[in-house]
């Protein structure tokens, strides 16, 4: 069928174009013009146009370089400025040009503070009430910066500075660490331009169990001979300045280096552990008393300020030194050997840096700031540990053999065989002169060093001798560097109001010596623990788990005669008990604190859509690294199956078929000299089982995994359904164990046998390998997150 087309009318003097007349702009919903808001002029030529080009945002002439190093569970004495023993010249020399809060807090554990310190937020409006490990379903639990609360490094971007982060980041929620989730909270899409480091909150300075760089993990089977995370991620910090200045010798930069040390479990150098031998013989009552003895010295404290007892507390209490044994004294003394290495580590590290910024000229014009997290820990125990994650547990049901250690000779004390924590007694030192640890709001928790150096842009005036006395919050160190730096921060992000910052700059604290603290009272609060500061006054409670939250809990501290919280006063003051705790009411509804934390269980409670996560999975060879969080769900307080798929296996091929875990705990299938083997490390502790021959050819070989009564499992080994082998009881790993994700055809990095990594390292598989699939059965009753949920049934049924 065809058709007369119509016909074209003749074209009216109107229509026509002319050279001096343009087409009238036709306007369409949905697009824009692409000349709107051009400066320049546009023809259809160039020769008719004059060209413009957009103003690129650059810092102001002279902007500092901003450098914050964070360091994880160091308490308030474990650097030379603060009264340690340990050689830190570094910092020695930062103070000595610079300013020292000495008395600075934060909040009381890793990713609040971290939340607090990138947002100047209380970190329970942003979302982080706890570590990012949890995800009970509630707002300030959520573990996510929302898009209205800008980070530091975000301001600083926008403003034109080039944005580094390093090491520990321990912001994304361990379910959203792998490599499949969308990434909205790693470090790139919060503000920085490159990221190397680990996304969770501890891992092996030997062997870091999953490094990342920028938007990626990295695949890597063998570390270097010799190699160190601390050293590695300040060698990163360094090439990515180097970069820079060779691309833009002016463009400032800001630079979050956050440390994994001294965070447990701890490992040394065995040449910084060296330099340490014996300086711990005379044990943590000694230390404490010549700790502060240098602080008074250097007028950290009003005089007539006391240093408190041994910590005593239920669970937190701390016995003389005088009444261990020799063999506890030479072991608890390495342990802190092994701790203050790692500082002194640090310090080298920092010192590396420096030297670099002054090889570029810019180490005046940098403002550098040293601080750690929160304060020193307790959770080593009152003995601490050679087996970290298995004293680093938290689960009601415990059996009566577990063990919250494991034998080690003490040369192998702080090297990569060993996962080591130290006795809550050096946590008390390290704190020192204050009471209790990390996790508690009590002045150890929450008081750690604070070094700020500039010396271009705040010089020490004569007779200054650099410390200041006034109270200081960790939401006010955003705010400080940007007043310092010259940037506004934004009223408004992508076309919504910003967050208000509860942050306020102490910029006026570091030019005047007498200048009044500018931050006046701030509410605490960790797994029911509270405190609340107003001028000089502070409420405090150490929450008992599972009790009620009442009154009676609350004790009450004139912090401006008695900083190290000694004496009780609430019952001289009800009226200003009452006022506190009002005011912490008050604060912990409007900031999004509660619910507390209860006997309830809730904090095992996951998002339902995790349930994905322990679907099972069929890994083909040649599949990277499985995160640790992901493999984890499929094994964890259940039975599991594991089915290796080989297509081809010779009378000659050996290697590993699946390995899962590490020194800390995990379990590997291998095949050597024509054997199949089991290895199961618990915690430190190895076992190993014999599956028997494994014939040539095409083979199925199968584990199977029983979750038997008091968290134990025992294992199979079959062979084209044959049993080959039997392995257990053996106890489960749980918590935070295994660490190292599941690896297909290989042991990555940290092996799960040590004498098979001395024989062969990752010994990689040689045969034809398919596919190494993982089947998990149902929770066992101990499962947390069966109890809680039963829990919370029961409870809902009973009401």
């Amino acid at each position: 069928m065809s058709t007369t087309p119509e016909p074209t009318p003749e074209p009216t003097p109107e229509s026509v174009p002319t050279p001096e007349s343009e087409p009238a702009p036709v306007h369409h919903p949905g697009r824009r013009d692409p000349y709107a808001g051009f400066a320049g002029t546009v023809g259809r030529t160039f020769g008719e146009s004059v060209p413009a080009w957009p103003q690129r945002v650059r810092p102001r002439e002279g902007a500092p370089n901003i450098v914050v190093v964070l360091v994880d569970d160091m308490g308030y004495s474990d650097i030379g400025p603060f009264g340690a023993e340990i050689p830190t010249p570094t910092l020695d020399r930062l103070a000595a040009d610079g300013v020292k809060l000495a008395n600075y807090h934060t909040m009381p554990l890793c990713s609040p503070a971290r939340a607090a310190l990138l947002t100047g937020l209380n970190p329970h409006r942003v979302g982080y009430s706890f570590v990012a490990n949890a995800d009970p379903g509630f707002p300030g639990y959520g573990m996510e910066v929302a898009g209205d609360i800008p980070t530091l490094a975000e301001v600083l971007h926008g403003e034109g500075y080039a944005t580094y982060a390093v090491g520990k980041w321990h912001l994304t929620r361990d379910s959203t660490s792998n490599a499949a989730d969308n990434r909205a909270n790693w470090p790139l899409q919060k503000g920085f331009d490159q990221y190397y480091g680990v996304l969770e909150g501890l891992t092996s300075l030997f062997h870091p169990h999953q490094l990342v760089r920028d938007n990626s993990p990295l695949d890597i089977d063998e570390l270097p001979e010799g190699y160190y995370y601390t050293d590695d991620i300040t060698d990163q910090a360094i090439s990515m300045v180097k970069s820079l200045r060779a691309h833009d010798a002016e463009k400032p930069f800001f630079l979050y280096l956050a440390h994994n040390a001294v965070h447990g479990p701890l490992q040394a150098k065995p040449e910084d552990l060296a330099r340490h031998r014996g300086r711990y013989d005379g044990g943590w009552d000694e230390l404490r008393a010549a700790r502060f003895a240098r602080q008074s010295a250097a007028g950290h404290f009003p005089a007539g300020t006391e240093l408190p007892e041994r910590n005593s507390e239920a669970g937190h209490d701390v016995g003389p030194w005088s009444e261990l044994t020799d063999v506890q004294k030479k072991l608890y003394a390495r342990y802190m050997e092994v701790y203050a290495a790692m500082v002194d580590n640090v310090d080298q590290n920092l010192g590396r840096l420096t030297d670099t910024l002054a090889a570029l000229g810019e180490l005046d014009n940098t403002i550098i700031v040293f601080t750690s997290d929160n304060g020193g820990t307790g959770e080593g125990g009152a003995e601490g540990t050679r087996s970290y994650f298995s004293r680093f547990v938290h689960h009601p049901r415990l059996p009566a053999d577990w063990n919250p250690d494991v034998e080690r000779e003490i040369e192998l004390i702080g090297g990569p065989q060993s996962l080591v924590h130290y006795p809550r007694g050096w946590g008390m030192a390290s704190n020192t002169p204050f009471r209790l640890y990390k996790g508690q709001t009590h002045a150890g928790g929450v008081r750690v060093p604070f070094v700020l150096s500039w010396p271009a842009g705040l010089p020490r005036a004569e007779g200054d001798d650099g410390v200041r006395p006034q109270y200081q919050y960790v939401t006010d160190i955003l705010p400080t560097l940007l007043e310092l730096a010259g940037v506004q921060r934004p009223q408004e992000r992508a076309g919504q109001p910003v967050q208000e910052l509860d942050g306020v700059s102490f910029a006026p604290v570091l030019r005047e010596p007498q200048a009044p603290s500018t931050h006046h009272e701030q509410y605490c609060e960790m797994t029911g623990n509270r405190s609340y500061y107003r001028d000089g006054w502070k409420l405090v409670t150490l929450h008992r788990f599972g009790a009620p939250y009442d009154d009676g809990e609350w004790a009450l501290y004139d912090l401006r005669t008695d900083p190290t919280e000694i004496h009780d006063v609430s019952a001289e003051h009800p009226h200003i008990v009452k006022e506190l705790a009002a005011a912490w009411e008050a604060a912990a509804w409007r900031d999004g604190v509660f619910p507390l934390s209860d006997g309830s269980g809730a904090l095992a409670l996951r998002n339902p859509e995790d349930a994905r996560l322990r679907r099972p999975v069929t890994l083909l060879a040649g599949t990277p690294e499985l995160e640790r969080y992901r493999s984890s769900r499929l094994v964890s307080f259940r039975s599991f199956t594991i089915e290796v798929e080989l297509d081809r296996h010779g009378d000659a091929d050996q290697g590993v078929l699946v390995s899962h875990g590490d020194q800390g705990g995990g379990y590997s299938l291998y095949v050597e000299d024509g054997r199949l083997r089991f290895a199961y490390n618990q915690y430190g502790e190895l076992h190993e089982t014999d599956g028997g021959p494994l014939a040539a050819g095409a083979r199925r070989v199968t584990v199977e995994a029983a979750a038997v009564a008091d968290l134990k499992w025992e294992f199979r080994l079959l062979v084209d359904g044959v049993e080959g082998g039997r392995l257990g009881p053996v106890h489960q790993l749980i918590g935070m164990a295994p660490f190292q994700g599941i690896s297909v055809g290989v042991d990555r990095k940290s092996p799960v046998s040590w004498p098979v990594y001395e024989r062969h390292r990752s010994f990689r598989y040689s045969g034809g390998l398919r596919s190494v699939t993982y089947l998990p059965g149902a929770p066992a009753p101990y499962d947390p997150e069966t109890v809680a949920q039963a829990l919370r049934e029961a409870a809902a049924a009973f009401e």
